[in-house]
């Protein structure tokens, strides 16, 4: 009996040698190894917040936004916004060229935590096409052709209207001097519908150059140019924006009795 005792003893403590003799190895091996390329991908990139000020209320809504540009001038913004007072909640995704023109954009609205519709837009030198889903229409397919690039894509974000700004000087160089088209993802003040293809013709907002000017906000002082959109028979909105990057220090608009303010900013700007 105690002949089969150590019998077993021996097998279990071979056995127990040759499992643990791999591990041995294995991390002799890994301690060779030398160790992996940390990766670099070679693009620069911001990121900010912004709040939205009601007229003797204060605080109603806020945007966070976050780019990335690339090293051809390609750029993707990505922005949440929140509309307090409409329930509006938006994630929009929008990438430009280096000229600010659109290629392609996603759009997602929900309204009292229901959703309303999300779609995909792209944009070719000759064409605008949205494959989306909301409430109201169900399934949408649009295509449209158009005569040359698309002007600008408005999304509703601040943001994106502080990168209309880039399109003014843009546009003043091209013969003819404005594209014929724009396009929207809803028509509303608030953008709280669609989101589809919205046409809209070149002179639907009209743009100005106000002039330099240095303004406080929550995230510091800044030297900005000073922008006015006009839509419409609508006061104008007002646009102070930082930078070749044409980031948005502040809006205003009084149609909305609104002031839009950044309240924080970081990262590689230009």
């Amino acid at each position: 009996m105690e002949t089969n005792r150590r019998a077993v003893l021996r097998v279990m403590a071979g056995a127990a040698s040759l499992l643990a003799a791999p591990r041995v190895a294995q991390a002799e091996d890994d301690t060779a190894r030398p160790p992996l390329k940390k990766s670099v991908i070679h693009h620069r990139s911001y990121r900010g917040k912004m709040l939205y000020l009601t007229d003797d209320v204060g605080e109603t809504g806020r945007e966070w936004f976050h780019v990335t540009i690339q090293p051809d001038g390609t750029r993707t913004m990505r922005a949440t916004c929140e509309m307090d007072d409409d329930q509006l909640l938006r994630d929009v995704v929008i990438t430009v060229d280096d000229h600010w023109y659109p290629i392609d954009a996603f759009v997602r609205l929900t309204v009292d935590a229901k959703p309303v519709g999300s779609s995909w837009f792209h944009f070719t030198r000759n064409t605008a096409e949205c494959q989306g889903f909301t409430a109201q229409e169900g399934r949408v397919t649009q295509h449209f052709a158009t005569e040359g690039r698309i002007g600008f894509f408005g999304a509703h974000q601040l943001h994106g209207d502080a990168w209309a700004c880039a399109t003014l000087a843009r546009d003043q160089g091209l013969t003819p001097a404005t594209p014929d088209l724009n396009f929207s993802s809803s028509l509303l003040p608030n953008g709280g519908s669609g989101p589809t293809l919205v046409p809209t013709p070149a002179d639907f907002i009209r743009k100005q150059y106000v002039g330099d000017e240095r303004i406080e906000v929550a995230a510091g002082n800044f030297n900005t140019k000073h922008f006015q959109f006009f839509v419409a028979d609508f006061p104008p909105i007002e646009i102070w924006t930082l930078g070749s990057d044409f980031i948005p220090v502040r809006l205003r608009w009084d149609l909305l009795k609104q002031s839009y303010d950044l309240v924080e900013l970081e990262g590689d700007t230009a």
